[in-house]
Order: structure tokens, then C-alpha cells, then sequence
């Protein structure tokens, strides 16, 4: 055996292995997180009755609500949000759209809001400086509410039949396409137009 056979050859593509894996692993993660619908998530609660619960108002002056309000006999699109959430900041134009549309206000849908681990005097704010579309507006401090209707992270929004089951959910910040081809025909849907 010659000094030669003794050395092991080298095998240079063994070095490139753990590049190639972590390339490929984080094209895969990237594939993932932009891939699919992330408005529809699913929910566990649709179809089922809204979870028991009693919001205080943001302010004395104002009123909260509970889940008897959602079994009134009234459509009730429940949107989550937080003055700290700049999502929440974007999607509100579409909010103000909502609680303007002639045809919810006729058909007798109502718009309220879960103020989710906000403090109520930064709600407030919020709600100064981007105008209030909600009929009422309840304060979840704690959040529990917010995890008791499986809620991932804020903007949220149900909507949320007579009855008080939980018709539809969309997840995420609304925008113009969001409003138009899902939540719009889900209000509708429950309303039963």
C-alpha cells in the first residue's frame, strides 16, 4: 500500500450538501407563506353558535355587547381590530364603505367592532382620528374573547347570522377586492339575499 491509497480522496460536493438543503428548504417556506388564500383560514366556530361573552363599552357614554346582541334577529359583521394594528388602519376606509352600503343599512345588517388587547382610551384615539363605522364597540382587554372566537391576529372579521352562528369568517386587513367578492356576498348569504 502506497502513502497515496492511504489518503481518502475528497469528495468537493459533499461540501456544497448542507447549502443545497437549507436552498432548497427556504424556497420551499417561501412557496408556503405566499401560496394559498390566507382570508381563508379555517375556522372551527363557523357554523356554530358565537362563543358566550360580555364586552364593557370602550366609554361610559357608550354601550358594549354580549352574544345575546348577535341572536336579535339582525345580521352582525363583528370586526376585530386594535389601535396598534396597522392593518387595521388600512383596511378601514373599507369599513367606513361597509357601514354606508344601502343595501346592509335596508336589509338591516349592523357593523360592530372588538377592540382586542386595546387599551379603551387608545381605542378611542383610534376611532377619533379614523372615524367610527360601529354601531358598538366592545373591549376585550384581556383577549380572551378574541381566543374564545379563535381569532389569529388582528384584522379579523365575522359575520355572524340572526341567530348568533357564525356564518363566514375573513382573515386578514379587507381591501376593495375582499370587500367585493368575499365579505359583501357572505353578508348577503346571511341575510339571506
Amino acid at each position: 500500500m502506497t502513502a497515496q491509497d492511504a489518503v481518502p480522496t475528497r469528495r468537493p460536493w459533499l461540501a456544497y450538501l448542507p447549502v443545497a438543503v437549507f436552498a432548497a428548504l427556504s424556497a420551499v417556506f417561501y412557496l408556503a407563506l405566499q401560496g394559498g388564500d390566507h382570508s381563508r383560514l379555517p375556522s372551527a366556530l363557523v357554523g356554530k353558535p358565537a362563543p358566550a361573552f360580555s364586552l364593557p363599552p370602550l366609554d361610559a357614554k357608550a354601550e358594549g355587547f354580549s352574544d345575546a346582541d348577535l341572536r336579535k334577529g339582525q345580521v352582525t359583521i363583528v370586526n376585530v381590530f386594535a389601535s396598534w394594528c396597522v392593518p387595521c388602519r388600512d383596511e378601514h376606509p373599507y369599513l367606513l364603505q361597509l357601514d354606508k352600503d344601502p343595501a346592509l343599512q335596508g336589509g338591516g345588517a349592523r357593523l360592530v367592532g372588538l377592540a382586542y388587547k386595546d387599551e379603551p382610551a387608545n381605542s378611542l384615539k383610534f376611532l377619533g382620528e379614523v372615524g367610527n363605522p360601529y354601531a358598538r364597540v366592545g373591549a376585550d382587554l384581556s383577549g380572551r374573547v378574541g381566543i374564545d372566537w379563535g381569532v389569529y391576529g388582528v384584522p379579523e372579521t365575522f359575520v355572524v347570522r340572526g341567530d348568533g352562528v357564525i356564518a363566514y369568517k375573513f382573515v386578514g386587513p379587507l381591501n376593495g377586492a375582499g370587500l367585493r367578492d368575499d365579505l359583501l356576498p357572505e353578508i348577503r348569504k346571511a341575510m339571506g339575499k
